[in-house]
């Protein structure tokens, strides 16, 4: 699935949304209920304030009560602390609650991105994936209970306030109450275009990290290419693109609020005119009039930013709906319903009649049949792009053939589950990744129980004690994000010696020397060579240097397996796809092999 074509289609199915956010509502259940119940004085005191100002006005200040006039100021000021007091405790639950949901969403998410294959990260950018994953749960959960919570205690003080109105007089009540629905008719038809802001926004978004990924992880090229006016002229216009899609949004929704403010006004001035006529007439006070009017500047306070809200609101929703989605996609790769443990590899490994395309109707492995018994070394070689590393990301089940089968000891590597299958696979990369952190954290990855003495074991057979000596920590040295601090050939025997402590039964390795230079390669190919000992081995090489003595030599030319045989049968084939990349190779060069 691709990230950004997303829909958000149940934003605004609040049943549906409530259902799906309800699991991580549910453990923190008593303090969200608490925080709601304690928003409920928050609002109904604004009405309390309102309504002191009936006695105010005729008590005191008509009939001149002196002992009203002392304690109703001090009885406000008392419910104003009491009301600051209560809106704090009420922000507190609100934020520690959010924060505590919003983790919860994104653990929840983050165990579900682990699990996610090969073709998923293909298909989504990193800022694409850094925005769906980060930024909307942030957006969601901090937000939605906050808001949430702030309407209800608008809610309550607005049925208190109606209480005020009512109280002092249904007639203006009525007319009052009429103004503010009218005023709320505007917001109805805004949800759909915010929705469709919101994911614009939220591709933009991905493409601004995508830049900013770019720029930091390949700063080398952007310097040596000199890139740098190229790359901000790409941010530039992403930036351009996210300040269109909100001021477009802005054009539409912004004119709600001018108009809500209008017929909120135009309320206010009837109730006024209709108040002074109802005073003047002697059926009502002076101070029911002041304490509905401030009732009422009370209650459509709210509505004049109503725009504003409703649009934060209703952005939450779709980020809601978006990050509930992501829990919806499942991985391509995954158990099937009756996989099976693979305990030990007795026979081998082969591939069947295997055919593969990453994109439909462009075939890229055409009926391989492949095998690797136990202890083979089995190399794969042809020409760049005719599937090699296909090959070998088929094994560990990165991706489904897409007819024909993997086998281990003739059973379908689907029917296997994949951390028992990939348990028993190790793999090395051309370009390993390196995980911040140490040395010795990158080596315990391949068997977190490792002793110190199986350590130990491996940074002698992976050679690593050649340059640890040189650094004052050690196995403990820093090496910094994907291994910066380390040469290319360090980062490879840092690799090797994980996948030795891994001990897995079969060995993957995927172009592991060629990018070095000959004696780094000389030193890798030894510690290799102790990788290799006694296990089944499939390498992918482009220098053949480095197969001469493999069991089996597999050519891969176009998808196609065009000859398998020894190095010296497929040296003896006239005019042989092998032996032509072996001259190409060797034959105008002093040639490595005869050493």
């Amino acid at each position: 699935m691709k990230l950004k074509d997303t829909l958000a289609v149940n934003s605004f199915d609040y049943a549906y949304l409530t259902k799906r956010i309800y699991k991580y509502i549910k453990p923190y259940l008593f303090r969200i209920i608490l925080g709601f119940l304690i928003a409920l004085p928050v609002g109904a005191l604004d009405g309390v304030i309102a309504y002191a100002l009936k006695p105010y006005m005729d008590e005191v200040l008509i009939k001149k009560n002196m002992l009203l006039a002392y304690i109703i100021p001090f009885g406000i000021v008392a419910f104003a602390a009491l009301q600051g007091l209560l809106r704090y405790l009420n922000d507190y639950l609100t934020n520690w609650t959010g924060q505590k949901v919003t983790n919860d969403v994104k653990l929840g998410l983050f165990k579900k991105l682990v699990q996610m294959d090969a073709k998923f990260y293909d298909e989504n950018s990193s800022g694409i994936i850094l925005t769906r994953y980060l930024t909307d749960p942030d957006t969601a959960s901090k937000g939605i209970l906050d808001n949430l919570k702030a309407l209800m205690s608008s809610g309550i003080g607005a049925f208190a306030l109606i209480g005020v109105m009512l109280y002092n007089s249904w007639e203006l009540a009525v007319v009052g109450v009429v103004v503010l629905c009218i005023a709320f008719l505007p917001a109805a038809i805004i949800r759909k275009r915010i929705k469709k802001a919101s994911n614009e926004t939220m591709k933009i978004g991905g493409n601004i990290m995508t830049d900013f990924n770019e720029t930091t992880q390949g700063n080398k090229i952007v310097a040596s290419y000199n890139l740098a006016d190229y790359q901000f002229s790409k941010f530039s216009k992403e930036i351009r693109d996210s300040f269109d899609v909100n001021m477009s949004l802005v054009k539409r929704v912004a004119w709600m609020s001018p108009i809500m403010y209008t017929i909120a006004s135009v309320g206010i001035a009837i109730v006024m005119a209709f108040g002074t006529y109802l005073v003047l007439s002697g059926r009502m006070t002076s101070g029911s009039l002041l304490s509905f009017v401030t009732s009422l500047l009370l209650l459509y306070k709210p509505v004049k930013t109503l725009g504003n809200t409703l649009t934060t609101l209703q952005t939450i929703f779709v980020s809601l709906c978006r990050t509930l989605e992501l829990f919806d996609i499942e991985p391509e790769i995954k158990d099937s319903e009756n996989a099976v443990e693979l305990n030990e590899i007795k026979q081998g490994v082969s591939l069947e009649n295997v055919c593969f395309e990453y994109v439909k109707d462009t075939p890229v492995l055409k009926n391989i049949n492949l095998s690797a018994n136990v202890g083979e070394t089995v190399a794969i070689v042809g020409n760049s792009g005719g599937g090699k590393t296909t090959i070998a990301n088929l094994i560990p089940r990165f991706y489904d053939v897409t007819s024909g089968a993997v086998k281990i000891d003739g059973v379908d590597i689907r029917d296997i589950k994949i951390d028992s299958l990939r348990h028993h696979i190790s793999v090395v990369f051309q370009d390993n990744f390196l995980f911040s952190g140490t040395i010795r954290e990158n080596l315990l990855m391949g068997n977190f129980d490792a002793s110190d003495a199986e350590l130990e074991k491996v940074v002698q057979a992976a050679h690593l004690d050649e340059f640890l000596c040189e650094m004052s920590d050690g196995l403990d040295t820093e090496i910094g994000e994907r291994g910066t601090t380390l040469s290319g050939g360090q980062r490879q025997r840092v690799a090797i010696a994980r996948a030795m402590l891994k001990d897995s039964p079969i060995i993957i390795l995927d172009e592991a020397t060629s990018a070095l230079d000959n004696k780094s390669e000389a030193v890798v190919q030894k510690a290799l060579d102790n990788l290799m000992q006694n296990k089944t081995v499939f390498v992918i090489a482009h220098r053949l240097s480095t197969i001469k003595n493999a069991d089996k030599i597999a050519v891969i030319n176009e998808g196609e397996l065009v000859e398998l045989g020894t190095h010296d049968e497929l040296l003896a084939k006239e005019n042989g796809f092998y032996k032509r990349l072996y001259e190409m190779q060797f034959a105008k060069k002093d040639t490595v092999l005869a050493e």
